[in-house]
């Protein structure tokens, strides 16, 4: 026989998109972060690479 679920409660609800919404700030915040280190060259782990285009005379 079928019963209803439980209602979820609002703080858990709110807790629960908080976390899922935060997940790809931090990931952002990374990428920044690695994205300064190698543009200032204090990123040691890092090479920039940069291709230089070739004039044709």
């Amino acid at each position: 026989m079928a019963v209803p679920k439980k209602r979820t409660s609002k703080s858990k609800k709110n807790s629960r998109k908080v976390t899922w919404q935060q997940k790809p700030q931090k990931e952002a915040l990374k990428a920044l972060s690695l994205a300064k280190s190698v543009l200032s060259g204090k990123g040691t782990t890092f090479k920039l690479v940069t291709q230089e285009k070739k004039s044709v005379s």
